[in-house]
């Protein structure tokens, strides 16, 4: 039964790729807001990543788990890559990140962890190679490369997040802003910016799944992953709800402040709208903000990731060797079984099938190249 759920998450994640790069994603994302299917793949997403703390470690050090494949453990890791892209393809719209309702203070939980991850990550490890290990390690290294991407999308998400602060629960905001102080959390990844480092006098940036070597002319250039930071850090610092809710004590102000440093007229010329945040870095230099107005409200709190805790507490060790058993050592039959179920599911009459239609022009009906700025759902063959 998992294994199609998670056959179905991947060919939901392919359509909405494919649609993507079409300019088609209007049917993917009513077709998961009409069956409320985005709170579904946050409680996916958390048990996964639970999975991966509580249980997967348990397996790695089982002496008597020498399974005949990783495969099967691979498409658990996998699985959280699979939805955070997912999400990540479809939260660029409002409607989709109103329905996520309650579980969006989940979410920002999650992404909290993950940006902690990779603020903390050391720039010597992102870019090393090893020599091929042999399992578990080769899966705990997986794991670990996984992670990293995965991280890398949980900040689009939490940026697609922060675009819609006006419509968020107010919970939402609070537990941004003070319980988790993103705004220097993020000061923390322009800082460090571990998607970017030196090796061999060489600048190396993580960009399109892969470390490649910047030329010196386009050193200065900024990447997706940068402008997704400072969008998210103009969300959160310049929004008016935001500044009204935001504690700005003296080590949050001097967190703030480095970010002056940042601000150089070669980043500002790439994002103009980075001119705002140099007049309130320094409007905040001068001046000793007004403290945040103090509401008495009944907070709300995420409910998924202390939900499955408390449920499995004591038991991760006897879930382990479950799934040792039921799960994760699979026949020669069940593995040749699962292998045709993926070539099926990856074969390029299956990404046919998900590709979206070209759009058609609504008053003569050929292939259309532009679509209504208004509706976003027409499309016309010229103006």
């Amino acid at each position: 039964r998992w294994l199609r759920q998670h056959e179905h998450v991947e060919k939901l994640n392919m359509h909405g790729i494919l649609s993507a790069s079409a300019g088609q994603e209007q049917l993917l994302t009513e077709l998961l807001v009409t069956h409320a299917k985005i709170p579904v793949l946050v409680g996916e997403l958390i048990s996964v990543e639970i999975w991966k703390h509580k249980v997967f470690p348990v397996l790695c050090r089982l002496e008597d788990f020498k399974p005949r494949s990783t495969f099967p453990i691979y498409l658990v890791l996998h699985h959280e890559a699979s939805i955070i892209n997912l999400l990540e393809t479809v939260f660029f719209y409002k409607e989709i990140c109103e329905s996520a309702e309650d579980s969006i203070l989940d979410l920002i939980d999650y992404c909290h962890r993950k940006l902690t991850l990779l603020a903390a990550r050391s720039t010597k490890a992102q870019a090393v190679t090893s020599a091929d290990p042999v399992p578990p390690q080769e899966l705990q290294k997986q794991a670990e490369m996984m992670e990293f991407e995965i991280s890398l999308k949980a900040l689009s998400v939490l940026r697609f997040i922060t675009d819609q602060v006006d419509s968020l629960p107010l919970s939402a905001v609070t537990r941004m802003l003070n319980t988790h102080n993103l705004p220097c959390l993020l000061v923390e990844l322009v800082e460090h910016c571990p998607w970017s480092c030196w090796e061999a006098g060489r600048l190396k940036k993580f960009e399109n799944g892969t470390w490649h070597v910047v030329p010196p002319e386009e050193q200065v250039k900024m990447t997706k992953l940068d402008g997704q930071v400072w969008l998210a850090l103009l969300n959160l610092l310049l929004s008016p709800e935001c500044q009204r809710k935001y504690r700005l004590d003296g080590f949050n102000k001097s967190q703030l402040l480095k970010l002056r440093a940042f601000l150089t007229d070669v980043l500002i010329d790439q994002l103009p709208n980075l001119v705002e945040m140099q007049r309130f870095l320094s409007y905040l230099a001068v001046t000793e903000p007004a403290p945040p107005k103090k509401d008495l409200i009944l907070e709300q709190v995420p409910v998924i990731w202390d939900h499955i805790l408390k449920k499995n507490s004591g038991k991760w060790g006897a879930i382990a060797k479950h799934q040792v058993k039921h799960a994760f050592s699979p026949t020669e039959e069940e593995l040749k079984f699962q292998a045709r179920r993926w070539a099926q599911t990856y074969s390029l009459d299956m990404m046919e099938a998900l590709a979206p239609d070209k759009p058609r022009c609504r008053v003569c009906g050929v292939e259309a190249a532009k679509r209504c700025s208004r509706c976003r759902n027409e499309w016309y063959c010229t103006r």
